[in-house]
């Protein structure tokens, strides 16, 4: 509660302030805030494992019309395909020129529309690209490389 001081009397001052008011310092009580705080660390420490419980359901289940995951294809190039013209989608040896139409045919009920590409380690990169030109013709969005990791005696 604020304190009410007098004021001295001066010599008839026309400019008198009246009462003075002076406040004491008031200091901030933390033992009640440190309790409550305590306290509620408590219930949070009990409380926390009862939330990741959750609830047990039992999910219906279903069966689904189309394949959930796609087996990988794979287009193989040769070190033959400067002479023949033919890769290999998977065992099977396709021309060069019937490629983009048996992908368009391979492709129409794959919902991922991807191809990893394997080439001999003699084939040009040009040829490569070749491959992977008609691939894209024939419908295939993503085009993987397939590479053998390096020895580690062959590291430098």
């Amino acid at each position: 509660m604020p304190k009410v001081l007098p004021q001295p009397e001066a010599g008839g001052s026309r400019r008198s302030r009246g009462r003075r008011v002076s406040t004491s310092l008031a200091e901030i009580n933390v033992i009640p805030l440190v309790d409550v705080m305590l306290v509620l660390l408590i219930i949070f420490m009990v409380a926390a494992p009862m939330l990741q419980r959750g609830v047990e359901v039992n999910l219906p289940t279903s069966r689904s019309a189309t394949k959930a995951t796609d087996v990988r294809m794979y287009i193989t190039v040769p070190l033959t395909y400067r002479q023949d013209g033919k890769v290999f989608m998977d065992d099977e040896a396709v021309p060069q020129d019937v490629l983009p139409e048996r992908m368009r045919q391979v492709m129409l009920n794959k919902e991922q529309k991807e191809v990893f590409l394997r080439g001999d380690g003699g084939v040009q990169l040009q040829e490569l690209m070749e491959v992977m030109d008609r691939l894209k013709d024939g419908g295939v969005e993503r085009v993987g490389i397939v590479a053998m990791p390096a020895s580690p005696r062959g590291r430098r």
